[in-house]
C-alpha cells in the first residue's frame, strides 16, 4: 500500500510541475471531399484547426488546403448537427464568408482571430437561433464543437453546398496525457503489487 501512496503522490508532483496553459481548447481535422453531404467527387484535400480561448474570447482559425476543382467561394463554420457527421446545418461564423478568407483559389492557407464577443463574428440568424445573445451563441458553438457536432467546409464554384469538410473534434491538451499516462503507472504498480501478493 505504501508503493501505491508513493505513486499517487508522485502522478501528482507531476501534475503540478506541468506549465500553466492559457484556458483554450482546440478542434482539428482533415478537409476531405468524402466528408461533404453528400460527398463530392473531388481529389481537393486539406486541414482545419479551430483554437477556443475562453480567457480572451477569441477563436482562431487555421486552413490549408489544396487540389480544389472549383474556385473558391466561401469558408465558414456550421453548426450544430444533432448527430456529428449527419445532415448539413445552418452556418455559424460570419456569413458569407470568414474575414480575408481566399477566395477565387483551388489551393491556399488560411490563418485568423475572431473577436468571438462581437456579435460581427457570428451568423445573425445562428445568435437569433440560440438565444439572441452572443453570450449565448458563443456557448452555443462551444457546444457544438465539443459534441463533434460542427463542421468546417470550403465552397467552390464547382460545389456550392461545399468541395471539403472537416468535422472538427476536440484535441486532448499535453495535460491530458501526462495525466493519463501517470495513472495508467498506478495502475501498473497496483498490478503488480497484487501479483506479488
Amino acid at each position: 500500500m505504501q508503493r501505491f501512496a508513493l505513486a499517487t503522490l508522485a502522478a501528482a508532483a507531476l501534475a503540478a510541475a506541468l506549465p500553466a496553459q492559457a484556458h483554450e481548447q482546440v478542434y482539428a481535422a482533415s478537409l476531405l471531399a468524402s466528408s461533404e453531404i453528400p460527398a463530392a467527387a473531388s481529389p481537393g484535400s486539406g486541414w482545419a484547426m479551430v483554437t477556443m480561448d475562453f480567457d480572451l474570447l477569441t477563436m482562431r482559425v487555421e486552413v490549408s488546403f489544396a487540389d480544389l476543382i472549383g474556385n473558391t467561394t466561401a469558408s465558414h463554420i456550421h453548426c450544430c448537427t444533432v448527430t456529428p457527421g449527419s445532415a448539413n446545418v445552418g452556418v455559424a461564423t460570419v456569413t458569407p464568408t470568414f474575414t480575408g478568407f481566399p477566395l477565387g483559389v483551388h489551393a491556399g492557407t488560411y490563418d485568423h482571430t475572431f473577436d468571438m464577443s462581437l456579435a460581427g463574428s457570428y451568423n445573425a440568424a445562428f445568435v437569433t437561433a440560440n438565444g439572441g445573445t452572443v453570450g449565448s451563441a458563443f456557448n452555443a458553438l462551444v457546444a457544438g464543437l465539443n459534441s463533434g457536432n460542427a463542421y468546417l467546409n470550403v465552397h467552390s464554384s464547382s460545389f456550392p453546398g461545399g468541395e471539403i469538410r472537416a468535422l472538427l473534434v476536440p484535441v486532448p491538451e499535453p495535460e491530458t496525457y501526462a495525466l493519463m499516462l501517470s495513472g495508467l503507472g498506478v495502475l501498473a504498480l497496483v498490478a503488480r503489487r497484487r501479483r506479488q501478493d
